[in-house]
C-alpha cells in the first residue's frame, strides 16, 4: 500500500508531498493540481506497462493518460534542473525515485536517474499489476450495448479507463463471489456479484435491478425495477438516465476488489442524486477498511459526508481515511494542500476557507 507521493517540478507544483491512507479524498476549486498526483502514478503505470520506464522514460501519452509533450508537464515555477521527479513509497519500506529530463518537445522524458530500493517487489505491488483500476470523469455514457475485450476483461481484470467494458465483465463474472465478505449487502441474498451489485445500486437508485447478457462479441446491459413483488419490463440504460450506468464502473470496481488493490476513481458522483453520492462514501469506507486502497478525487460534499458517518458508526477507522485540500495561494500562485483530520465521530479538525463550505454561503446570502 502507497505510504507516501512525493512531486518536484511536475504540473502545478514546484514541489508536493502527501501521506496517503487507505481512503484518500482529493478535493479543493478545479485546475489547483488535485489531479497531479493520481497522474504521476498513472504515469508510472503506463511508462512500465508499456515498457519504457526501466530503460528509456517516462512516458507521457498512453494507455493510461495523455499529458502532451515535455513542456506540458513541466512546472510553470520548475527549478532550474529541469528534472522532473516521482517519489513513492510503500508500507514495506519499499522505494521508487525517478528523475527524468524535461524537453520541451519530447512526449517521452529521458530517464536521469531511477532509484529502485527492491525492484522485484517494488513491480509487485498493486500500482504495476492487474490488482488496479484507474476510472476517468469521462465515463461510458449509457448505451444497449457495450464492447466486449477478452485482454481487459480475462486477463489483466480492467473494467477499462472509461468503464467501457463493465457491462461485459459483470457478464463474464456475475456469478463469482465477491472477495471482501464484508462489504455484502444484507439485502442481497447471496455473495454473488451481481446479486451484490443489485442490492448495493438499489442503494442509488431503489429497488434498481440490473440485467445482463453476453451476444456476439459484445454484451448488452437493461434495468428493471422493483414493483411490489414484481418486476417491471426491462428498460434500456438510455431511458433511465445517466446516474445508474455512470456509476456502474464505480460499484463494480469496489465490490470485485480485493484487500491490496489500488483503485483510482475520479468523480464517483457525476450525474448522482445526494443520496446514491452519499451511499457510495460509506462503500468505498468499508472497502478501505477491509485493505482496499482509494484515491476518490471528488468535489461532493455527500460522498465526504457518507464516509464521515461510516467513520462515527465505526465501519472505518478515523486514521485509515486521508483528506487532502488543494487550495490556492493566491499571492504566490501556488498550490498549497491542506489536510483536515477526522475524529471518531466523524468530525473535522479543520474546515478550511472554500471546503465544502458553499452551501453555506449561499445559506447565507438567502437569510440576508
Amino acid at each position: 500500500m502507497i505510504s507516501n507521493i512525493y512531486l518536484k517540478n511536475f504540473k502545478a507544483f514546484q514541489e508536493a508531498e502527501i501521506p496517503p491512507a487507505r481512503l484518500n479524498i482529493f478535493t479543493g476549486l478545479n485546475a489547483l493540481g488535485k489531479s497531479t498526483f493520481l497522474q504521476s502514478l498513472l504515469l508510472l503505470r503506463q511508462s512500465y506497462r508499456q515498457n519504457t520506464l526501466l530503460d528509456k522514460g517516462l512516458l507521457l501519452n498512453g494507455e493510461l493518460i495523455e499529458i502532451g509533450k515535455g513542456k506540458d508537464a513541466y512546472s510553470m515555477s520548475g527549478t532550474e534542473d529541469n528534472l522532473v521527479i516521482f517519489e513513492v513509497e510503500w508500507e514495506q519500506a519499499l522505494e521508487l525515485i525517478g528523475e527524468f529530463q524535461s524537453q520541451a518537445e519530447f512526449e517521452l522524458l529521458p530517464t536521469h536517474k531511477l532509484k529502485l530500493s527492491e525492484q522485484e517487489h517494488i513491480f509487485q505491488q498493486a500500482l504495476f499489476t492487474n490488482n488496479f483500476q484507474y476510472l476517468s470523469a469521462e465515463r461510458v455514457t449509457p448505451k444497449t450495448f457495450f464492447p466486449a475485450s477478452v485482454s481487459h476483461v480475462e486477463q489483466i481484470h480492467s473494467l477499462g479507463n472509461h468503464g467501457e467494458f463493465t457491462v461485459y465483465f459483470l457478464a463474464k463474472n456475475q456469478r463469482q463471489e465477491i472477495p471482501i465478505n464484508n462489504l455484502a449487502h444484507p439485502k442481497a441474498n447471496s455473495l454473488a456479484l451481481l446479486a451484490q451489485l443489485d442490492a448495493w445500486m438499489g442503494e442509488i437508485t431503489p429497488d434498481v435491478r440490473v440485467t445482463l447478457s453476453e451476444e456476439f462479441e459484445v454484451a448488452r446491459l437493461s434495468y428493471q425495477f422493483e414493483v411490489g413483488e414484481e418486476l417491471t419490463e426491462e428498460f434500456k440504460p438510455t431511458n433511465v438516465g445517466f446516474g445508474l450506468t455512470y456509476v456502474l464502473p464505480v460499484v463494480t470496481a469496489v465490490l470485485f476488489a480485493r484487500p491490496g488493490d489500488l483503485l483510482i476513481i475520479e468523480n464517483p458522483e457525476s450525474h448522482l442524486h445526494p443520496q446514491g453520492q452519499a451511499r457510495l462514501g460509506k462503500l468505498f469506507a468499508l472497502a478501505a477498511e477491509n485493505g482496499v486502497q482509494l484515491f476518490i478525487e471528488t468535489h461532493s460534499d455527500h460522498v465526504l459526508n457518507g464516509v464521515r458517518v461510516a467513520a462515527k458508526q465505526k465501519n472505518i477507522s478515523p486514521e485509515n481515511v486521508g483528506i487532502f485540500f488543494f487550495e490556492r495561494d493566491l499571492e504566490e500562485h501556488i498550490t498549497e494542500i491542506i489536510q483536515p483530520f477526522l475524529d471518531e465521530n466523524g468530525r473535522l479538525d479543520k474546515r478550511p476557507k472554500g471546503f465544502f463550505d458553499e452551501w453555506g454561503n449561499q445559506l447565507d446570502e438567502l437569510l440576508k
